[in-house]
C-alpha cells in the first residue's frame, strides 16, 4: 500500500498538533496521510471508573522509561487516536504575553520565543473557537489581548465553587471562570440543557468521555478530517525512524512498524513529526545516519534537551461545608503567576481539578498515614473535597532529556527540584487561605493519584521542550515555521517546540501553532 502511494503530508501523532494540523490540511484536498501508533480508545464503562483509570492505570502505554539512574518507571502517556487530549481535563489556557519574553525565575531565566503573543494571538482565537471552549476574556487580569471573544459563555459554578470564587474575591482576588472545552448547552441555571452532549458530570479530568462531549483532538479534528476523502488514517502504525536522501536534506521515507508485526515505508513530500515531546525527540534520534549521525534536525546537539514538564500539585482541601459539586473545574486563579506578594518572581497558577470521588480517597489512604484526623474518615473526606491544581513553570535545562541507550531503551534524565520555590510558595500561599475560604486550615493532602505517578519524574503529561524553535540554527532544532533547520520538509508541531512552558496547560498553545503552521504548508503546497 504504501509504496504505490505517494502522499503530500504525511502526519506522525493525532494529538493536539498532529490532530489539529491534519483537520487544517483536509480541506486543501492535497493527500494527507495520518500514522497512529495507537488505536480508537474502546468505548467502555471502564471510562468512567476511577479504580480502572487512576488505581489500576489501565489506559496507561503499556512501557517503562528509565531515570536517570536506570530506574524504571511508568510514564503518564496514552497512545490511542486523540492522543493524551483523550484523558486531559480540557482547560485551555493561552499563554500569557510575558511567557512569550525573557522571564526571569528565582532559579533561572525562561528564554523568549522566536514570535511574540501578538504573533500567535489570532490563531489563539481560532484554536479557542475550533475547540468549543467556553470562557469569558476580560476576567483574568494577567491574560493578554484578545481579539475576539470565546465563542462560548464560560462555564457556570455550582454553588459549594461560586461561593469560593465569592470569598476569594472578598479579599481582593480575581478568579476567573477556567477556560475549557466541552460541548455543553445550559440552561438558566447553569445546568446541561436538553440535548446537550455534555452532562455536567464529574468524570471530565483525566477520564476518557463516553459521550464525546469533550473537546479532544480526536473528535474535534481527527474525526471530521477523515470525512475529506483526501485523507486517510493508519492506526497501530508505530513509526520507528525517518529515512533521508543521501544528502541528508530531505525525509523520503516514514518506516512503520504495523499492528500485524509487519514494517512498512511510507513516502510522502512533507513529513510532519507530532508524537508527543519525548518521542518525537526519540524518533528524531533513532533516525540516525550517516548525514545525520547524531539523529536528525540535531546539528546543534539541542534534540532531547531542554525537557520541560511542568512543576505541578494536586491537592485536596476539606470544605467545612459539604461540597456536593460535580463539574468542578470552572475556576482558575492567576493573582500570583508573575509575582507574588513578598515575592518578586512567578509563582504560577491555580485551578480546579475534577471532584475527588470515594474511590480516589480509598487510593490515596496509605500516601495520607497519620495525616488526618481520626473525626475525618474517608467517607467524610470525599464528601467535603475541594480539589485544586497548582501548575509552576519548569525551566528549560540542557541537561534534562531525552535519551537512547543501545538497547533502545528510553531515558529521561531531569532536575526535579528545577525552579520548584515559587511552586511552595503558591502551597504555602493557599494553604494560608484555606481558613478564609471555609476549609479546614491544617487539611491540604497531596493528591498524587491524580499525576498517576510515584515519583515525580513520571508525571510527564505536560512535556515539552525537546525540539525547540528559534532563530539561531546553532542553539535550535527547528525555524519560526516549525521546519528542521537541516531539513527541507521535516516539520514537527507538538509541545517539542516550546523554548519555554509557561505556567499553564501547553495544549492551546500547541493546538493554536499547528493551526499556524498549517496554514504555512497549505500555502508551500499551492
Amino acid at each position: 500500500m504504501a509504496d504505490s502511494q505517494h502522499y503530500d503530508v504525511i502526519v506522525i501523532g493525532t494529538g493536539a498538533g498532529g490532530g489539529t494540523l491534519a483537520h487544517r490540511l483536509a480541506p486543501t484536498g492535497k493527500r494527507v496521510l495520518i500514522l497512529e501508533r495507537g488505536d480508537y480508545l474502546p468505548r467502555e464503562r471502564d471510562n468512567w471508573d476511577s479504580t480502572a483509570v487512576f488505581v489500576r492505570g489501565k489506559y496507561r502505554a503499556p512501557e517503562y522509561w528509565y531515570d536517570k539512574d536506570g530506574n524504571s518507571f511508568p510514564p503518564e502517556v496514552n497512545y490511542y487516536v486523540g492522543g493524551n487530549t483523550k484523558f486531559y481535563g480540557a482547560a485551555l489556557f493561552r499563554l500569557r504575553p510575558e511567557d512569550f519574553g525573557e522571564l526571569r525565575h528565582h532559579d533561572g531565566v525562561s528564554p523568549a520565543w522566536p514570535l511574540r503573543y501578538e504573533d500567535l494571538e489570532p490563531y489563539y482565537t481560532q484554536a479557542e473557537h475550533l475547540y468549543r471552549v467556553h470562557g469569558q476574556h476580560g476576567e483574568d487580569p494577567t491574560e493578554g489581548f484578545a481579539g475576539l471573544q470565546y465563542a462560548f459563555p464560560p462555564v457556570r459554578h455550582e454553588p459549594r465553587i461560586q461561593q469560593l470564587s465569592d470569598d476569594l474575591e472578598k479579599h481582593g482576588l480575581h478568579p476567573f471562570h477556567l477556560p475549557i472545552g466541552v460541548d455543553l448547552t445550559q440552561d438558566g441555571a447553569g445546568r446541561a440543557a436538553h440535548g446537550s452532549a455534555c452532562i455536567r458530570c464529574d468524570r471530565v479530568d483525566g477520564f476518557p468521555c463516553l459521550l464525546g462531549a469533550k473537546s479532544d483532538a480526536q473528535v474535534i479534528c481527527v474525526d471530521p478530517a477523515l470525512q475529506h476523502p483526501n485523507v486517510q488514517l493508519v492506526t497501530g502504525a508505530e513509526v520507528r525512524r525517518l529515512e533521508t536522501d543521501g544528502a541528508g536534506r530531505t525525509v523520503t521515507g516514514v518506516v512503520a512498524r504495523l499492528a500485524d508485526g509487519a514494517e512498512e515505508t511510507f513516502r510522502g513530500d512533507i513529513v510532519v513529526v507530532s508524537c508527543g515531546a519525548v518521542n518525537s525527540a526519540v524518533l528524531l534520534l533513532r533516525s540516525a545516519n550517516d548525514a545525520h549521525p547524531n539523529g536528525l534536525a540535531n546539528s546543534s546537539d539541542v534534540v532531547g534537551r531542554h525537557y520541560m514538564r511542568h512543576n505541578n500539585l494536586a491537592l485536596m482541601a476539606v470544605s467545612k461545608e459539604p461540597n456536593p459539586t460535580s463539574f468542578q473545574k470552572t475556576l482558575a486563579l492567576h493573582d500570583w503567576y508573575l509575582a507574588g506578594p513578598d515575592w518578586e518572581y512567578p509563582m504560577g497558577g491555580i485551578q480546579m481539578l475534577g471532584k475527588s470521588d470515594a474511590d480516589q480517597i480509598h487510593g490515596e489512604a496509605p500516601r495520607w498515614a497519620g495525616t488526618v484526623s481520626p473525626d475525618l474518615p474517608f467517607e467524610v473526606l470525599a464528601h467535603h473535597a475541594v480539589d485544586f491544581w497548582l501548575c509552576g513553570e519548569d525551566l528549560p535545562l540542557a541537561d534534562s532529556r531525552v535519551t537512547l541507550d543501545r538497547d533502545d531503551r528510553v531515558h529521561l534524565s531531569l532536575d526535579e527540584h528545577n525552579n520548584t520555590a515559587g511552586l511552595k510558595k503558591l502551597r504555602h500561599q493557599l494553604q494560608g487561605m484555606l481558613g478564609k475560604l471555609g476549609m479546614h486550615e491544617h487539611h491540604l493532602l497531596p493528591h498524587s493519584l491524580y499525576l498517576h505517578k510515584g515519583m515525580p519524574i513520571g508525571a510527564t503529561a505536560h512535556q515539552a521542550g525537546t525540539v525547540r524553535f528559534g532563530d539561531d540554527p546553532r542553539s535550535s532544532a527547528l525555524d519560526v515555521t516549525c521546519k528542521a533547520h537541516d531539513l527541507d520538509n521535516l516539520y514537527v508541531v507538538d509541545t517539542s517546540f516550546f523554548p519555554s512552558i509557561g505556567a499553564v496547560n501547553p495544549s492551546l498553545t500547541a493546538i493554536a501553532n499547528a493551526l499556524r503552521v498549517g496554514d504555512l504548508i497549505a500555502d508551500r503546497l499551492t
